[in-house]
């Protein structure tokens, strides 16, 4: 059994035509067939039926499909970050959510690139999901997200808290209310944007079992299916007792017992932003947004000292980039500069 086999089993088995994995592979399909007849007679197990059109897997077939294209995707992981120890990039390439960006990331890479003038430095708008496979992948080499994140190949430390403030539209009877408090903002439309759910299992408090409750998190929605649904999803049903509630603004509503009126899913923080400026819902916010759409958007504190959305930075556990340890360095120094509170970090493979 070798790679090559492997390789051409898992093309076949993705595309279900000899042909089409052909084409893919760059190989010849004698030759696909050839190398998938070599593993199958090694294992001694049919792992695809050919006598349909597409082709399919056996029960065996889809057992060893499922087990070995993790130990691919492992494998290729290694490679890409072997290749990078060995000829580390001089571009230090950095994933943020959109949230950060309008915070202190340009003022943290601009002390960057004071103390290093001559570093490279390449920014991408990626999720915090999505931030992991480009992070094993080497598409970047940090990312600043706002979730907590548990994976193998990853470390991750907390930068800092950063508060929420409410986004009102600027006629809402609300919007002059300079301490807001969540009991009294239950009866607007909730607007919610993460792509990103929490990855936690929290029991709903009995307030989430109202009848008026028309939200969309009553089950985990991933971030292929948050970032699809650019539309109310207000038809859907109440929420029961002790389901799970993994969307952030819900739950950090459901920590006061409190359930939102009615909610509305979009797919990210800037059409939110743009409901909220049309009048059709709150919404709640990171206050480094609260510049974004001020003739129209009123931005109020919450008096909630836990309403906190956090700020992570994570990398590769084995494979730091030599530049890591200056923007760590120059984030500080801009928290220093502001007066914001933090707890000094490192990263474990950091000098």
């Amino acid at each position: 059994m070798d790679l090559k086999q492997l390789k051409a089993f898992i093309a076949i088995a993705d595309l279900r035509s000899f042909s089409a994995a052909a084409t893919q592979t760059g190989l010849s399909q004698p030759s696909l067939s050839r190398l998938l007849k070599q593993l199958e007679t090694e294992m001694g197990v049919v792992l695809i039926d050919r006598y349909h059109r597409p082709l399919h897997l056996t029960d065996a077939g889809a057992f060893f499909y499922e087990k070995i294209s993790a130990v691919l995707k492992e494998i290729e992981t290694v490679t890409s970050m072997t290749q990078r120890l060995s000829m580390p990039s001089s571009t230090l390439n950095i994933g943020f959510v959109p949230s950060v960006l309008y915070g202190l990331l340009p003022e943290i890479i601009a002390t960057l690139k004071q103390s290093n003038p001559d570093i490279d430095v390449n920014l991408k708008d990626i999720s915090s999901y999505q931030q992991i496979d480009a992070l094993k992948s080497g598409e970047i080499d940090i990312g600043f997200g706002r979730f907590a994140h548990q994976n193998p190949w990853i470390q991750q430390i907390l930068l800092r808290h950063e508060r929420y403030v409410v986004a009102l539209p600027k006629a809402h009877p609300l919007a002059q209310v300079r301490a807001q408090r969540l009991i009294d903002l239950a009866n607007n439309r909730l607007i919610l944007y993460h792509q990103t759910h929490l990855p936690i299992t929290t029991t709903v408090s009995t307030a989430f079992s109202s009848s008026k409750t028309k939200s969309p998190a009553s089950s985990p929605i991933d971030a292929d299916s948050a970032a699809q649904q650019h539309t109310s999803l207000d038809s859907q049903a109440p929420l029961g007792q002790n389901e799970p509630i993994t969307e952030p603004l819900l739950h950090l509503f459901a920590q006061y017992g409190v359930s939102p009126f009615m909610t509305t899913t979009v797919s990210d923080l800037q059409v939110a932003l743009g409901l909220v400026a049309a009048g059709e819902g709150i919404t709640l916010v990171p206050a480094s947004l609260s510049t974004v759409r001020t003739e129209q958007i009123s931005y109020q504190r919450l008096i909630h000292e836990n309403a906190t959305s956090p700020i992570y930075l994570h990398t590769l556990k084995d494979c730091v980039h030599p530049s890591i340890p200056d923007l760590l360095t120059a984030t500080y120094q801009v928290y220093e500069q502001r007066g914001i509170t933090y707890r000094p970090q490192k990263f474990a493979s950091m000098p």
